[in-house]
């Protein structure tokens, strides 16, 4: 071997060997914490329309494109936790005509000859259930997939705003925050008159 091949080599295998380290650590710490290293903010109760569009989901090969319940792929967008962002009649109206619900154009979803065009064909009954079983797919605040940020101050949030929102920011859009503290206000006060 030439002294560049065994340079190379060398710093291939310390890169290796770092990995290795890295992975036995963390998986180390993860074993032995009694708190999750990942917490999952997704869950699901399913009523039993919930549980019948759940099949509907899985006899329709959906996972192969879409990641729902812990499992499938990630190819498509995921749909755990988007029950927390809209309700039945908006996943009804997205099934049956994609495009038109969405406004914009879908990659797969939508009229022949698209993959997934056949979703839009099923009948009614099937897509209210497949409708029902989404709208159960439920996210915790401050997950990814719900509407609602973590609750209480966020200097994560804040350093990402201060960093990345163009200056002025406040004074054409709402912080979403702001607005929840405040009806949060308002609930308090109104119960509190009652």
């Amino acid at each position: 071997m030439k002294k560049g091949e065994k340079i190379l080599f060398g710093v291939v295998a310390f890169l290796v060997v770092i990995t290795v380290i890295n992975f036995t650590v963390l998986e180390t710490i993860r074993h032995q914490s009694d708190k999750p290293m990942y917490p999952i903010l997704t869950h699901f109760v399913f009523s039993a329309d919930g549980q019948k569009g759940y099949e509907l989901y899985q006899h329709g090969g959906c996972y192969t494109c879409h990641r729902a319940v812990g499992s499938g792929t990630s190819m498509g967008v995921s749909l755990d936790g988007l029950g927390s962002k809209h309700d039945v009649n908006y996943f009804y109206q997205f099934l049956k005509d994609p495009e038109k619900t969405y406004g914009a154009k879908t990659m797969d979803h939508g009229a022949a000859p698209k993959d997934a065009a056949y979703v839009s064909a099923l009948p009614d009954a099937d897509l209210h259930l497949m409708a029902v079983f989404m709208s159960e797919l439920k996210a915790e605040s401050g997950s990814s997939s719900a509407f609602e940020p973590p609750q209480g101050e966020s200097s994560f949030i804040d350093a990402m705003l201060d960093m990345w929102a163009p200056d002025g920011w406040r004074s054409q859009f709402k912080d979403i925050r702001v607005w929840m503290k405040s009806n949060s206000k308002e609930e308090q006060h109104e119960s509190g008159t009652k």
